[in-house]
């Protein structure tokens, strides 16, 4: 049976729309990642919207929890049902059925549609939910249903808002398997297993604390699909289902052994991480040091130690994916997809831990031998910074051993580096979006954005916002606010493309529209008003500023990703990307440094697609259509059943919603400003095109003009290769006249040692140093030099107990500064030049203290 299938006909039987799972990534500036099947409608349920035409819903979220307030990271591989990564089945009402639907809908479901048997089914209630316990003893034998207080059986959004109480439906897996004191009703045992949880959301919990019943209360459940799939299978672990066997099966193969009692909580781990790895990878959730990318990280690289434990020493966890793909392909088309991309990232974040996990290994084992209780906080610090360790690894190492890491001594050196370098993620990066929008969607509706086919309109204004999103009646001279046109030709930031700019003009009036946002699909634009007063009903004219420039760097990035594909091969792919009318910024998945040669190929890919003048073509197609075009999709979007493509030719077909030049020609010409890393295994290219491509040009011309100028000569580059030349011709003149008017340096013999420590005024000190080691068998040596208010210090041994790297590191703190090198050679840097015969005293002392 298509347990996830089922669920969903069913409901859509009865009269719910099936809504597909949205991003990992959630539109919420309060979450990490899309952990319940809820999320997507928290805007409804909260009343920030609207309730939509249908007030049911059905869906199938992929969920993640290993990251921020709900983590189950370090349950997984030692618990039968916790996951980084699930499905949650989920029904939903808004204001529509209540409890009589919901619980007649999940008993049908449970004991028809599943066909589990009755007398293994238990229910809870909320001990204060008569209403509940009464529907429910219409199905089921009131002795099988269990009151529990809120702990258990009450639902909160937050500390005020939507609540509710609940009712948790058990499967029963039997006394025969799970007989333990807490295998109860209630208790923390395996035997009675939750698999549905209804929510039934009948208050507003005020902040007083207050309970006040909602005029339409509404339904939100969710169901553990992996639990369900185990119990349809009769296993009583998750991970002996067919969600997860395959993928164990097939590591065992490529391990060569079996799964033992003490080694199945490894192979269940990589199982469990391969899915959640995998699957932010395919929507865009790269690996990386802040935020979410991070959080892959910690779940590969633990996925990487176990298979570590298991005796892999080369990446692995790409041979699963085909098998990963087998089971949850055909669901999650986006899987396959993007099957080379991710198996290209799967194995190249292994061999970036893989290089290091050995080395990092041994420093773990050495500290392991001293420690009694507590493990080190400097040395799990050590292993995170420098090899790439995350602390929940580490900890999860001791977790056999019964011991914990010194988190107090970790966060204190953490915040020493975090002050260092201040984090660059701040959240999720989104500003919250405060304001009454359902009631100016109810008022009003959804503006319509006319901005494809035109940059003017003429517009009436629905209604004025102050800058908090209150809603008024009129904007003074000098006053800023938000705007709400009936139709509006301004673009709202999305995609990578910045807002339009512009101005509402009339006979005597003008507002400077500052940027364009979306709010909850209402397009505003931010303005300013100047000599005049805006108000509500007004009919002005809307003109947009500057947005040809804006669609020509938006129509260069589609193809430079063509271009890129081209060069660097498929499995390129965008990570994110930035237009404006001056520049374009684009990421994209490369594993290193692009070289000259392929910038430069890149680039004039762009620029014959500009010169072969390809007419642009945008259409709304059926969402198959369009992939069966081959349109690309941008990572981690939601698309609907149509989707907007944009293509150029055979050259560049892609899924996109902005505004677009007609003609390649259009972008004039383009070049490469800069190519850099943006963190590992992504890449970023910063270029330009139309006028501010002519404007990079004509800078170039003008420095280039400069320089002949400065050099009196028509070749700069012939006249650069004189200058070199002639610097090299005086560095070696003035090499020989320090040479011959360098002092003469204090020698002194200790032993059949040579030892020669003194202050050098002018000449190479590295190659005294050098000098005095080649023409000597037993040689010691330290030189100083005052070079303004620095200090250089040079050491040198041979042949000596004196270690060269020792040396500097006793003197170099004299004159404030540090160093070190090999025994034979080292050097360092003061910046306190007036202690420098103070130095040179130590040094002859250290000599002949260790001579």
């Amino acid at each position: 049976m298509d347990i996830r299938k089922e669920y969903l006909d069913f409901f859509k039987s009865k009269g719910h729309e099936v809504v597909s799972s949205m991003p990992l990534v959630p539109d919420d500036p309060t979450l990490m990642f899309t952990n319940a099947g809820m999320v997507q409608f928290k805007d409804i349920f909260t009343g920030t919207v609207p309730t939509p035409a249908n007030p049911r819903a059905t869906s199938c979220q992929l969920c993640v929890r290993a990251g921020g307030k709900h983590n189950d990271l370090e349950n997984v591989g030692y618990t039968a049902r916790h996951h980084t990564l699930f499905e949650m089945l989920g029904n939903f009402s808004f204001g529509d059925y209540f409890k009589e639907d919901a619980i007649s809908y999940a008993w049908e479901f449970v004991t028809v549609n599943l066909a589990l048997p009755i007398e293994k089914l238990w229910v809870t209630v909320h001990d204060s939910d008569d209403e509940a316990f009464d529907i429910w003893s219409k199905y089921i034998d009131p002795s099988r249903i269990m009151r529990f207080g809120d702990k258990d059986n009450f639902w909160s959004m937050g500390d005020t808002g939507a609540c509710g109480p609940c009712s948790e439906i058990f499967y029963d897996q039997g006394e025969e398997n799970f007989n333990g004191p807490e295998d109860k009703m209630g208790g923390d045992g395996d035997r009675f297993l939750e698999i549905w949880n209804l929510v039934f959301m009948q208050y507003e919990r005020t902040a007083a604390g207050e309970l006040k019943p909602l005029p339409k209360p509404s339904i939100d459940t969710g169901m553990g699909l992996e639990r369900v799939i185990a119990i349809k299978e009769g296993v009583f672990n998750n991970f002996d289902s067919s969600n997860f066997k395959p993928i164990i099966e097939k590591l065992e193969n490529l391990a060569g052994k079996k799964a033992t009692k003490e080694t199945i909580g490894s192979y269940r781990v990589i199982a469990d991480h391969l899915r959640a790895c995998s699957f932010m990878l395919a929507q865009g959730i790269l690996f990386g040091n802040e935020g979410r990318p991070y959080v892959n990280r910690r779940i590969m690289r633990r996925a990487v130690r176990h298979g570590y434990l298991l005796g892999f020493r080369k990446p692995f966890m790409a041979d699963l994916y085909d098998t990963l793909c087998e089971i949850m392909g055909h669901h999650y088309t986006e899987l396959v997809e993007q099957k080379d991309y991710v198996k290209e990232q799967l194995t190249l974040e292994e061999e970036r831990f893989i290089k290091t996990i050995d080395a990092g290994m041994s420093i773990f084992m050495d500290e392991l031998k001293d420690t009694k209780e507590i493990f080190s906080g400097e040395v799990a610090f050590k292993l995170y910074d420098t090899y790439g360790f995350p602390l929940d690894l580490t900890e999860d190492m001791l977790r056999d051993k019964d011991l914990k890491v010194d988190i107090a001594k970790f966060d204190e050196l953490m915040s020493e580096q975090k002050a260092k370098a201040k984090a660059a993620w701040k959240g999720s990066g989104d500003a919250a979006k405060e304001g009454d929008f359902k009631t100016l969607l109810e008022k009003y509706g959804k503006n319509e954005f006319v901005g494809y086919n035109s940059v003017v309109s003429d517009s009436k204004i629905l209604t004025l916002l102050d800058e908090k999103f209150n809603e008024i009646t009129s904007l003074e001279n000098g006053q800023s606010g938000w705007v709400m046109l009936d139709k509006t030709p301004f673009y709202a930031t999305s995609g990578g493309q910045n807002g339009d700019i512009g101005a509402l003009e009339t006979d005597s009036t003008v507002a400077i529209i500052e940027e364009t946002s979306k709010f909850h699909d209402i397009n505003l634009s931010k303005i300013t008003v100047q000599n005049t007063t805006l108000k509500a009903n007004d009919t002005i004219k809307a003109v947009v500023v500057n947005r040809h420039e804006v669609a020509k760097h938006h129509s260069a990035t589609h193809l430079l990703q063509s271009a890129l594909k081209m060069v660097l091969g498929d499995t390129v792919s965008q990570a994110g990307s930035l237009n404006d009318a001056n520049r374009l910024r684009f990421d994209f998945t490369y594993p290193k440094a692009m070289s000259s040669e392929q910038i430069k190929e890149v680039e004039d890919l762009v620029n014959t697609m500009i010169s072969r003048a390809i007419g642009g073509c945008v259409e709304e197609l059926p969402i198959e259509e369009a992939k069966n075009k081959g349109a690309i999709a941008m990572f981690g979007e939601k698309y609907g059943d149509t989707v907007r493509v944009v293509s150029f030719g055979d050259v560049s077909v892609e899924f996109c919603g902005g505004t677009h030049v007609s003609n390649t020609s259009d972008l004039g010409s383009f070049f490469i400003v800069k190519e850099s890393g943006v963190s590992a295994g992504v890449r970023r290219i910063e270029a330009v095109c139309g006028a501010s491509a002519t404007n990079y040009a004509n800078d170039i011309i003008s420095k280039y003009n400069e320089v002949q100028n400065e050099l009196k000569n028509q070749d700069a580059i012939a006249a650069i290769k004189k200058l070199k030349d002639q610097i090299k011709d005086l560095k070696k003149e003035v090499e020989t006249a320090q040479s011959q008017t360098a002092a003469p340096i204090n020698e002194t013999m200790i032993g059949d040692v040579k030892v020669v420590v003194d202050v050098v005024a002018t000449g190479d000190i590295k190659k005294i140093i050098d000098d005095l080691k080649n023409g000597n068998e037993k040689v010691a040596a330290l030189l100083l030099q005052a070079k303004d208010d620095k200090v250089m210090i040079v050491a040198g041994s041979k042949n000596t107990n004196i270690k060269a790297g020792d040396w500097i590191k006793n003197i170099a703190p004299i004159v404030g500064g540090g160093g070190g090198g090999r025994p034979d050679f080292a050097q360092a840097g003061g910046k306190d030049a007036s202690r420098i015969n103070e130095a040179k005293d130590a040094a002859l002392a250290f000599a002949k203290e260790n001579l």
